[in-house]
């Protein structure tokens, strides 16, 4: 007589997982600024006779625009009676508004084997 092993292997559930995504809604703040481009104006008499109309030129941030008129005088003469100064003004403001935001979250739940059996 001899004795001889034999192994067996058998499946035996021992629960399950169940993994479901919840959503959340979550209030949170957008922030920005805005720019606003505006410009001044400002009218700088001169009343000087020129040979010639001066151009448009620049100086720093300010754009000059000569304005000229023919004045009738025994001849006609080239006066620059003004000049328009113009300054762009810059200006920033900062808002904010609440946007909504969904975020979500993985719930992992271990199952024993009795209570899988009853699903």
């Amino acid at each position: 007589m001899e004795e001889q092993l034999e192994i067996r292997k058998t499946a035996v559930s021992s629960g399950l997982v169940r993994v479901r995504t919840m959503t959340e809604t979550v209030e949170e703040t957008a922030r920005a600024s805005l720019e606003e481009v505006g410009v001044e104006v400002k009218r700088v008499p001169i009343g000087r006779e020129v040979a010639t109309a001066p151009s448009v030129r620049t100086e720093d941030d300010v754009t000059i625009v000569p304005v000229v008129e023919e004045v009738l005088v025994v001849e006609k003469r080239l006066v620059l009676k003004e000049e328009l100064h113009i300054r762009r003004i810059v200006t920033h403001e900062a808002f904010e508004v609440p946007v909504q935001l969904r975020k979500q979250r993985a719930v992992v739940e271990r199952l024993s084997p009795e209570t899988a059996e009853e699903n």
